[in-house]
């Protein structure tokens, strides 16, 4: 009877040992389970936070960018209400007329000045005798024949183009060789 209770009692600690095998077994394919989805889950919140940080950098470069193009079109407007007057001291100084030295003098420094001042603006101005004529920065009025210079080259400069940065304020008006 001895070896009766033993085998029962070995039946009943193996029927125990497998069922908390099984129970060990189970609890592992739960907490892969549990691991598949916990990792579903962290690659979609890296995704959504990926996609959020990558959202947020172009928002801050579009900012940034608008941000210079409003100060860009703020000085091009303020400018091109100056051009006139920069315009006439151009056509004073290259005037033909007899004048003292002093009034060319000051013309001169005048000049100087609004030229130091659109350097500081970054304003940029454009429309040289012999430069190639590009329909992007020159309004063509004429044409002309000029044996010194290439074809589609800029044979007269009429009114001198400015830009700022890619902007352009005012086309270069001029005459082009044939």
């Amino acid at each position: 009877m001895a070896k009766k209770k033993s085998n029962k009692s070995e039946q009943k600690e193996n029927t125990k040992a497998t069922e908390s095998a099984e129970k060990t077994e189970a609890a592992a394919v739960e907490n892969n389970d549990e691991l598949e989805k916990l990792k579903t889950e962290f690659e979609t919140q890296k995704d959504q936070f990926m996609r959020m940080a990558a959202e947020y950098d172009n928002f801050r470069k579009r900012t940034e960018k608008e941000k210079l193009a409003t100060y860009d079109n703020a000085v091009a407007a303020t400018v091109e209400a100056f051009l006139p007057v920069v315009d006439n001291f151009a056509l004073a100084l290259a005037s033909e007329a007899e004048v003292s030295d002093e009034f060319k003098k000051g013309l001169e420094m005048i000049q100087k000045q609004l030229d130091n001042a659109f350097e500081k603006l970054n304003v940029v101005s454009f429309g040289e005798r012999g430069d190639e004529f590009d329909p992007e920065l020159h309004n063509a009025i004429a044409r002309t024949s000029d044996e010194e210079l290439e074809e589609d080259r800029i044979a007269t400069v009429y009114q001198k183009g400015y830009k700022i940065g890619d902007k352009i304020i005012r086309h270069a008006m001029v005459q082009i060789s044939e």
